[in-house]
């Protein structure tokens, strides 16, 4: 029986493994791929899944599309998880081609010894993005990385640096994402440092998720005999640390998740960003609104200390409340009806955040994202039509933290 390509998107928290699959899902379809897609995100928001079920390009209800959040697919559960969405898309869809995008949290040993003889599956790419600005900024160009990689492994403790570093270590083509704010001599200063990772793989340069479609699609089956030995000592140091004392400095990812139907005071949101990212925060995405541009539902994107914030669409309660918003009677009576199942006072609209990073630097940003929601006061401020200080680009675009 022939086996279904599989091609898995890797990546560290926020290195644009999202943007890419969007942009592979597009090619694909122009190419009249029959494509299923897996998405994990470890958050229980599902930001990632709601992102590309939105290109309807794929879907639940057309069978080829299986979302697994609130938990790390290379976890035991995930792994669960996967190995169920696998049988169903096989048995319900038959694809002839399957991607998988991770969580940024997710190790790739784990899912490599899963699919190492797997009976339906052929493993053709494992794919690691890693975000090029995060590492000029953070790991002085990669080699802090390595660093700090190398200094875990003496010590025999855990870090970020080891997560990343595995990464690379196990892809089969890293990509360096988000190059077009770097010069080529600084990509090549990255490609120079983590080069002796992994020698045996190709290192590309890509922005705004551009790849070969044609490179990705004629990739050789995954080489598991080259890592074979890699995989075989990491699961020993892992079986020695399940046996370590409490005394292990292994680092963990926290996740927390902000949910509020209340609108953000856009100045105070502008002076937390500027405050607290890149402080500890790896990741925060998921989809919110402002007192000042109260019918735009807008896109949370950031990683480490930039942001990203997108018009994703508007709330139907902001169209309701444009009195020259061009609708008929029959649609304005349809959403006011769409609306007022909301049970909320301000609609549909809400603000619906995950963060994940951490310790410390998780709980404060988390919390100072709370104070950054209009008070009652200035709620009945803006019910009454009053004005906000807003910072932001009228042109909603990425924000470099100071």
């Amino acid at each position: 029986m022939l086996k279904t390509p599989l091609i898995i998107l890797n990546g560290f928290l926020g290195a644009g493994k999202t943007t890419l699959l969007k942009s592979l899902l597009y090619k694909l379809r122009d190419q009249k791929v029959k494509l299923a897609v897996i998405v994990n995100d470890m958050s229980e928001l599902d930001v990632d899944g709601v992102i590309i079920a939105n290109t309807e390009l794929v879907s639940k209800t057309r069978l080829n599309f299986v979302s697994i959040s609130a938990t790390s697919i290379s976890s035991e559960q995930g792994i669960a998880r996967l190995d169920e969405a696998l049988n169903n898309l096989h048995s319900e869809f038959q694809p002839d081609l399957l991607l998988l995008e991770t969580s940024g949290s997710s190790h790739p040993a784990p899912l490599l010894r899963y699919f190492r003889q797997h009976n339906t599956v052929v493993l053709k790419g494992f794919l690691t993005l890693a975000d090029a600005v995060m590492l000029r900024d953070d790991y002085r160009s990669g080699e802090a990385l390595v660093e700090g990689f190398q200094r875990h492994m003496a010590q025999g403790t855990q870090g970020v640096e080891n997560l990343l570093a595995e990464q690379i270590m196990l892809s089969s083509k890293l990509l360096l994402t988000k190059t077009d704010r770097l010069s080529a001599s600084a990509v090549q200063k990255i490609a120079h440092h983590l080069h002796p990772l992994n020698p045996y793989i190709d290192i590309m340069a890509t922005q705004w998720g551009e790849v070969d479609l044609a490179m990705l699609t004629s990739l050789p089956a995954y080489n598991f005999h080259l890592v074979a030995q890699l995989l075989d000592e990491m699961e020993l140091m892992r079986q020695g640390r399940a046996d370590a004392s409490a005394e292990s400095e292994d680092y963990t990812l926290e996740t927390r998740v902000i949910d509020d139907k209340r609108p953000f005071h856009p100045q105070r949101l502008w002076d937390t960003c500027q405050q607290f990212l890149g402080k500890g925060v790896h990741r925060s995405k998921g989809f919110f609104w402002m007192a000042s541009r109260d019918d735009l539902a807008l896109l949370w994107n950031q990683a480490a200390g930039s942001i990203n914030l997108e018009f994703v669409s508007y709330w139907k309660a902001g169209v309701l409340a444009h009195v020259d918003s061009g609708l008929m009677a029959e649609e304005r009576l349809r959403l006011e009806q769409q609306v007022a199942k909301q049970c909320s006072r301000f609609g549909d609209r809400r603000c619906r955040l995950t963060v994940i990073g951490e310790g410390a630097g998780v709980a404060e940003f988390t919390e100072a994202l709370k104070r950054s929601f209009c008070t009652e006061a200035e709620i009945s401020h803006w019910q009454q039509g009053g004005v906000f200080n807003d910072p932001w680009p009228q042109r909603i675009a990425r924000l470099k933290a100071k």
